[in-house]
């Protein structure tokens, strides 16, 4: 578990967050830690708190008190979310605790006593109430308004829109459903207001998060919503053709491979619209026995036939997964499958996890727990292999010539940027070394590829 991006502690925030506070105006900090789920919750709530009249600061000193967002997925989690909010008590004192390790107050309070309150994931209300008690408002009705697209921890030119809450599956090494509860999902005209808005303050990437996209709607009875002229189904196919049709990128994230999945694929083929070739799919294994461990809802087999299916009708789709390695039981020869069912599967993009226990998942009863030479041995294995991967189908892209996004600009003139291919924090970047004068950020360009690495791309841009 990582920050989120990695300048959102108080004293590394971006400057384009942070407002010079008037004069006499409460000012809070923020640390958001862990997934773009627990992001787009950072934003609401700032963007509660701006509404109200306090200011974001960008130090710890210049806050009256600090929010931590934290995470509880991993116990490596909340070791550095209790890091965390040790270090805003040891440089601010005052300290108000959210997010998802705040299910569990007492085991925060165990070490941490003295901070101010505790809510859990979502509570926006009681965030907003601590708040209130530690730093009272003082808002100034002619000057403190509500900011367009609200405050983003992003930078400008994408945006995460989360369409769901929650999760349905029952997972043994996953406690977010005992955390955030089950699916709960937005109506399709909320988010589909939400998402014009975002690209009409310019965003050109609309990154779409939950905890199981796929099953975006299900709750709701895939619900009729208004929309334009006529009504949109709460469904993921018909949001995403809607999304599509914004003016802007769209990718989607954390979609489980679900025979509806397929009906996605020929927009993702279809250059008229906005959505992209890309899949961001969590197989965490192929082998069936170790899926049915984890109470996975996909059998390995029938994951390489859906691939197939989507190659065939889209042949650029970029497919990007991860995986745990040393799950409880997991044999050499299971382990070998995953490599084997890998080298098939030719994954564009793939992260891995070592597996560990995570207080209340039914994982941890599991016999015959893997040791830890054993999982570093697989990782490595899982790694080199899956690296190899990466660099040949990079190594194809070679002399093509293709549209990125920029996504930073450094002082030398380097322009760092993504094509479709890449997401934001987790995939790669293509790199433009010379010729980037005329270039802002959140440009979108053609560059032709004249260098490939592992991860990573290098070209040159197309007069």
């Amino acid at each position: 578990m990582t920050q989120n991006p990695p300048e959102l502690r108080p004293d590394l925030a971006r400057a384009r967050v942070v407002d010079a506070p008037r004069p006499g105006q409460p000012t809070i900090g923020m640390v958001s830690l862990g997934c773009p789920k627990a992001l787009v919750d950072s934003e609401r709530i700032l963007t509660r708190l701006r509404a109200e009249g306090y200011a974001i600061s960008a130090d710890y000193h210049g806050a009256e008190a600090v929010i931590v967002n934290t995470c509880g997925f991993l116990d490596s989690a909340k070791a550095e979310s209790l890091d965390a909010i040790g270090e805003a008590l040891k440089e601010n004192g005052k300290v108000i605790v959210t997010g998802c390790l705040g299910a569990e107050p007492d085991y925060i309070r165990e070490h941490h006593p003295k901070i101010l309150a505790v809510t859990g994931p979502q509570q926006y209300e009681q965030v907003l109430d601590a708040v209130h008690l530690a730093v009272p408002p003082s808002p100034d009705p002619f000057i403190d308004l509500l900011p367009a697209r609200g405050v983003s921890l992003t930078p400008r030119h994408y945006s995460y829109v989360k369409i769901s809450e929650g999760c349905n599956h029952k997972c043994k090494f996953c406690i977010i459903p005992d955390m955030r509860g089950k699916l709960a999902s937005r109506p399709a005209h909320a988010v589909l207001r939400e998402a014009e808005k975002l690209v009409q303050a310019g965003v050109k990437e609309l990154l779409v998060i939950s905890q199981d996209t796929s099953a975006y709607g299900l709750d709701r009875k895939y619900d009729l919503n208004p929309w334009k002229d006529g009504e949109v189904r709460s469904h993921i196919l018909d949001l995403t053709r809607e999304l599509g049709n914004l003016g802007a990128w769209v990718r989607l994230h954390y979609v489980y491979p679900y025979p509806h999945v397929r009906d996605l694929i020929p927009l993702m083929a279809d250059p008229s619209n906005g959505v992209l070739p890309y899949l961001d799919i969590p197989f965490q294994h192929s082998h069936p026995d170790v899926l049915r461990r984890m109470a996975r809802p996909a059998a390995g087999s029938k994951t390489l036939e859906e691939i197939a299916a989507w190659r065939a009708i889209c042949p650029d789709i970029t497919l990007r997964s991860t995986f745990i390695v040393g799950y409880p039981g997991e044999t050499e020869a299971e382990f070998q499958h995953l490599l084997d069912w890998l080298d098939e599967a030719q994954l564009d993009r793939v992260g891995c996890f070592q597996y560990e226990n995570v207080a209340g998942a039914r994982s941890n009863a599991l016999p015959d727990h893997v040791a830890p030479e054993v999982k570093q041995d697989r990782w490595d294995r899982f790694m080199e292999k899956a690296q190899a991967i990466s660099a040949a189908k990079l190594e194809a892209k070679v002399g093509r010539t293709l549209e990125v996004l920029v996504d930073d600009i450094d002082e030398d003139g380097i322009a760092t940027c993504r094509t479709w291919a890449d997401a934001p924090e987790i995939d790669g970047n293509l790199f433009i070394d010379e010729g980037t004068e005329g270039l802002s950020v959140g440009d979108v360009v053609k560059v032709t590829v004249d260098e490939a690495g592992d991860y990573d791309l290098w070209g040159a841009l197309q007069a």
